[in-house]
């Protein structure tokens, strides 16, 4: 039988965390899995306890084709690295939340154990986010820039004190132009990150579509845009802008943008897999992270909503 490589992405910056790292590993272990940390993260945790240094290493021992499942324990940035992590695989990430908001994390740190046996057991359900591809272009039209995105790609000004000045083209034709501080182009899954900052609406995770958000325009028309999922949106920095941009996926991977520079993004063709133990509405997911009062609502009569 092939060995079961699972992922366990958390990083040292914790005390909890590492205990937390430390009992997935031993229950792993126990289970006949192997348990597999990235470089980093190995390097990161054997400085604390030495007993990390005999897991195997991502890359090293373990090609990211052969992972199974990455178990992120942390928040919602510790999952975007993991998800960073097994891009290339098709290995589903499962979050433990360690205290954040957690928006994407699956379970609380305190079902640790029965969430690993479950995993064991292959007891989940497995759920495709889209996701962004991104590129830039140069003045040319060359590519000289490809990443992707779960949550968002910004185009952002790179100088505090100056403004940038975009032009928004959808599916090949100009939207409009505007001088703002960036652009928020974002996913369902990212709805509830930058983009809700931003005042862009918050999109269900079974709704496909693409949001288009300026940050701080200068221009009337300047609202939250939702599009096709299979739009095309591009982000052109005009030449006569005095500010240079930067681009930003997920707040993870960047690019300069000089004036000239066209980034276009669209939906990637290979989403990002979350494993669900315990499938709920996303409504009650919200209610429960953004602490949203709902006293005093009487039930919707047996599950009927009318």
């Amino acid at each position: 039988m092939n060995e079961r490589n699972i992922l366990v992405v958390a990083h040292a910056g914790r005390d909890d965390t590492v205990d937390a790292a430390r009992r997935v590993i031993e229950l792993l272990r126990t289970a006949g899995a192997r348990p597999v940390l990235s470089p980093d993260d190995r390097a990161e945790l054997s400085a604390v306890d030495e007993n990390f240094s005999d897991v195997d290493a991502l890359g090293e021992v373990v090609p990211v084709d052969e992972l199974e499942l990455a178990i992120v324990l942390g928040g919602d940035g510790t999952i975007l690295r993991a998800a960073e992590l097994v891009r290339g695989s098709v290995a589903p990430i499962v979050g433990i939340n360690m205290g954040h908001v957690g928006f994407l994390a699956e379970i609380e740190r305190d079902a640790m154990d029965d969430a690993v046996e479950r995993i064991i057991a292959r007891d989940y359900v497995v759920e495709e986010r889209l996701a962004l591809s991104v590129r830039v272009k140069d003045s040319d039209g060359a590519v000289v820039f490809e990443t992707w995105a779960l949550n968002e790609a910004t185009v952002e000004k790179a100088s505090r004190e100056r403004m940038i000045e975009v032009v928004v083209e959808i599916d090949g034709r100009p939207l409009s132009s505007y001088g703002c501080d960036g652009m928020v182009i974002s996913t369902p899954t990212g709805s509830t990150a930058y983009n809700f900052s931003a005042g862009g609406p918050v999109i269900w995770p079974g709704v496909e579509a693409i949001s288009v958000i300026p940050l701080s325009a200068h221009a009337l028309f300047a609202r939250p845009l939702v599009v096709s999922p299979d739009a095309a949106v591009a982000i052109e920095m005009l030449e006569r802008t005095t500010g240079t941009g930067i681009l930003w996926c997920d707040g993870r991977r960047s690019h300069d943008l000089p004036p000239g520079a066209r980034v276009v993004v669209r939906r990637s063709s290979r989403p990002v897999r979350l494993a669900r133990l315990h499938p709920s509405a996303f409504t009650d997911r919200l209610v429960r992270k953004f602490q949203l009062p709902v006293a005093g609502w009487r039930g919707s009569d047996g599950g009927r909503t009318a």
